[in-house]
């Protein structure tokens, strides 16, 4: 992905009720690309009311950054926000030989390995949530991620010989942190970084940072839709973002509407990626414990203070089940998680999801979150 790849403006001004409708492709542009508005509602709203959206895409997804229309100098804080965005995909990519999170791949079992702070203060996040949920989120799976093919989105049950040796290569546990050096180094060969859990959490973080320091004072950026994150409001008179929530199974179907002010969503559910094997469902959100892919529940919804930990956490509250993110939230009163049983069940509220959380199914236009 190339910088300009970011500077093409998709244009819609619409309805706060159509907040986030189903992010489409864009085309690639040049840094000429001027916005132009166009009402997408049978009755033109009121100014303070419309969103310019301007979207890319970057670590294969879609990532879009939606500002009330008439914030001055939007579209330039926009193109700060993805610059960053794409900053940060070279800096945590695995598809790169050349990527510094490859590198560290190939090196690091064999000597310590210095990174800058930047990179070093997200590895002692991983560590942190790592800790705090007793392996529920681990960013040290590589190996198995490449075992069931998900590494190439070619999903595959492997054989159990290379799961076991997979499972043997992965953990956080094997990742040692030296603060004084600002170094890694891995306890075993094999081992490897990916921040597939996280990375596009970051990234928005990032951005929204970017994005406040070129001026713009409200804006809701998201990663495919499945990770959010939202500050200021789109009008003078909203507390902060509406976004809505999709059933897991029946994808039409808004199941919930979360309302985000200085805070970030995170949503995991096998929707995302998976196939099919013998008649059964295999998603890509693995269980670094067991080196077999998680299915505790059908989806989970993580509400935190940033997109980097409410994707982590999300993920780990999708390995770990309802009673293990109960008593997260029960911990850290600054989150909450909407948890999804089964596909039958009703969403469960926790922590801070009880006081943000409307459960409203309806099929009105959805944000794209599962």
């Amino acid at each position: 992905m190339h910088r300009r790849d970011f500077l093409h403006p998709q244009t819609l001004v619409e309805p706060l009720g159509q907040l986030l409708g189903a992010a489409e492709e864009l085309a690639t542009a040049t840094a000429a690309a001027t916005a132009q508005v166009a009402a997408t509602a049978t009755e033109q709203p009121c100014p303070e009311q419309q969103l310019l959206r301007v979207g890319g895409r970057a670590m294969a997804t879609q990532f879009e950054i939606v500002q009330p229309a008439n914030t001055v100098g939007g579209f330039d804080a926009a193109v700060a926000g993805f610059a960053e965005i794409d900053r940060i995909e070279t800096l945590l990519t695995v598809y790169r030989e050349d990527a510094p999170t490859v590198l560290l791949n190939q090196r690091a079992y064999a000597e310590p390995i210095p990174v800058d702070a930047e990179y070093f203060a997200l590895l002692r996040l991983c560590d942190r949530l790592y800790r705090e949920t007793g392996g529920g989120f681990d960013a040290a799976t590589g190996a198995l991620s490449k075992a069931w093919g998900f590494y190439r989105r070619q999903g595959r049950v492997p054989e159990e010989a290379e799961r076991l040796r997979a499972l043997a290569a992965s953990g956080w546990e094997h990742v040692c942190l030296d603060p004084a050096n600002r170094t890694v180094r891995f306890r075993r060969p094999g081992v490897e970084l990916n921040f597939g859990a996280i990375g596009k959490g970051y990234a928005l973080d990032v951005a929204a940072a970017a994005m406040r320091q070129a001026g713009c004072h409200a804006a809701l950026l998201h990663a495919g839709g499945s990770s959010v994150v939202a500050f200021g409001s789109p009008t003078s008179h909203a507390d902060g973002w509406t976004v809505g929530v999709r059933h897991p199974e029946h994808l039409d179907r808004r199941e919930c509407e979360v309302r985000l002010h200085e805070l970030a969503l995170g949503t995991s559910a096998a929707s995302f990626q998976h196939f099919h094997y013998n008649g059964k469902k295999f998603g890509h959100l693995l269980d670094p414990r067991t080196g077999w892919p998680a299915d505790a529940v059908a989806q989970v919804s993580v509400i935190a203070p940033t997109a980097a930990e409410a994707d982590a956490l999300s993920t780990a509250f999708f390995v770990l089940g309802l009673e293990a993110a109960r008593a997260y939230c029960q911990s850290h009163p600054q989150f909450g998680a909407i948890v999804w049983p089964t596909v039958k069940a009703r969403p469960v509220l926790l922590g801070l999801a009880q006081d943000l959380v409307s459960l409203q199914p309806t099929s009105r236009r959805i944000a794209p979150l599962v």
